[in-house]
């Protein structure tokens, strides 16, 4: 289900609240300008765009193993230098950053604590800052939990399988900041980052699950059309639509950083 296939899609499905997350993300970081930043799982660039527009960093360098995300990040961030790289397995030299930063990736990786050592590994010690952030996929009503509550009304066993929820314990504070100190970080600190989530009508949220994007966009394409049917009337019928039919959510995201001590 996890297809990372066509950029512009996406965007149109997750590079909008993304932004957002990473605009409120950079303010908690609090980097001064002028830092070498490393980017880890850039997807289209959303995060990338964000550190270049309010970081003004001397470099920025982002990773991802999709190809065709990588391209669209390149017309996304044009200051920027993009390649196609494991961000388990980082192409760079030990402790060659400022900043090592990754959205909405740890949880995609088959060993995210490979993740969390690669970023450690790539700033430099003393004050190197690997930071994270990851969507609250369990707990918060947002989008997505909404979309596999109504999927679990039609198809218990497909939400099961495949409810981002279950399948990423790691997106709590409690298991980032173990996950960072399990990395030898220092200082860890963790936090909740909500963002309002509006959409003009229930097409414009539903119609980007229709690309196949992503876990959820990819269960929708898997189904029969009338199976879609029957899940789009379903999610539907589960949201807070006001009466001009417009939805105003929040979505949240969990954010961790720590430091790379003296060696």
């Amino acid at each position: 289900m996890d297809r990372w296939e066509t950029g512009p899609a996406y965007e149109r499905y997750m590079g909008r609240w993304s932004r957002l997350v990473a605009a409120r993300f950079t303010a908690w970081l609090a980097r001064s300008d002028g830092l070498r930043w490393l980017d880890a799982g850039c997807g289209t660039g959303a995060l990338s765009a964000t550190v270049t527009e309010r970081c003004r960093p001397r470099a920025l360098l982002g990773v991802d193993l999709s190809e065709p995300f990588v391209r669209t990040a390149r017309e996304q961030v044009p200051d920027g230098r993009f390649a196609v790289a494991d961000a388990a397995a980082l192409p760079v030299p030990d402790g060659a950053y400022d900043v090592a930063v990754s959205g909405l990736t740890l949880n995609f990786l088959a060993v995210p604590a490979a993740g969390a050592a690669e970023l450690a590994r790539a700033v430099r010690p003393g004050d190197g800052l690997a930071a994270a952030y990851v969507w609250d996929y369990a707990e918060h009503p947002g989008f997505l939990r909404r979309f596999w509550d109504a999927v679990a009304t039609l198809d218990p066993a497909g939400a099961v399988a495949f409810d981002e929820g279950r399948r990423f314990p790691l997106c709590r504070p409690e298991r980032l900041h173990s996950l960072w100190t399990e990395a030898g970080l220092t200082e860890v600190a963790t936090a909740p980052i909500d963002v309002p989530t509006v959409f003009a009508d229930f097409e414009d949220l539903w119609n980007p699950f229709l690309a196949g994007q992503g876990p959820a966009p990819g269960y929708v394409t898997s189904l029969t059309p009338g199976e879609r049917d029957h899940l789009r009337t379903a999610y539907a019928e589960s949201l807070p639509l006001a009466p001009d039919g417009s939805l105003a959510l929040t979505a949240r995201a969990w954010a961790v950083h720590g430091r790379r001590p003296e060696r």
